[in-house]
């Protein structure tokens, strides 16, 4: 059903944003020089490698040149890449990935080798299911590019700040998912989307709350 789901939407989405997704890749191609689209190796399901699709928002070959994670700040980023990053409109190729089937409309987002070569045999078990656009742990990090901008080093930042809570929020999705809670977790997304609101449900802002009790404690 999951898979179904997830061929339609992800079908009709992409009709759907063709003209928006048009007038972008204008905009990135008239922008800088490096194609439209950004395409990079992930960790999928079950620990398989897949390319990502997302609307190119940094100078061509930019990934791995630099810090894995990227602040507000960093000389890589296009103009164009500024409004692409903030809106979230460089996730839109991902649809490309669901309809192909790599990845899901909802699940753990796909992370670099080099951070799932950290994972702990409790954490491994995040990997038996397809990554996906969002999940709890986009929407509770949904501005975690301020941190990043704000840091010293947002790779640091990364690995022990938003990192922990990340895999913490991905553990939960894993032995708790359920088609209706994937239908919430797209509608606190667009709510997230439109209204940049700190809210988050009430179990999910319990396990963060939780984790950083247990951090300060």
């Amino acid at each position: 059903m999951k898979r179904a789901i997830d061929i339609i939407v992800s079908g009709v989405g992409l009709v759907i944003l063709s003209p928006v997704c048009l007038i972008l890749a204008i905009c990135i191609v008239a922008d800088s020089p490096g194609g439209v689209f950004f395409r990079g190796p992930r960790v999928g399901k079950n620990g398989k490698i897949f390319y990502i699709y997302k609307f190119r928002s940094m100078v061509k070959d930019a990934e791995g040149h630099g810090k894995w994670n990227v602040g507000d700040n960093d000389t890589r980023i296009t103009r164009m890449g500024h409004f692409l990053r903030k809106s979230k409109l460089d996730e839109i190729p991902q649809l490309i990935n669901v309809f192909k089937g790599d990845m899901s409309l909802v699940g753990y987002r796909p992370e670099l080798k080099y951070y799932v070569d950290m994972y702990t045999e409790r954490e491994k078990p995040i990997l038996d299911l397809k990554p996906g656009i969002t999940d709890w742990a986009s929407i509770t990090n949904f501005d975690q590019f301020v941190g990043f901008t704000k840091a010293r080093d947002p790779d640091e930042y990364y690995l022990e700040v938003v990192r922990p809570l990340k895999l913490e929020l991905q553990l939960y999705y894993r032995y708790h998912h359920n088609l209706l809670d994937d239908f919430r977790c797209i509608a606190w997304t667009g709510y997230k989307v439109l209204t940049r609101s700190s809210r988050l449900p009430k179990e999910i802002q319990k396990i963060v709350d939780e984790y950083r009790d247990a951090k300060q404690g």
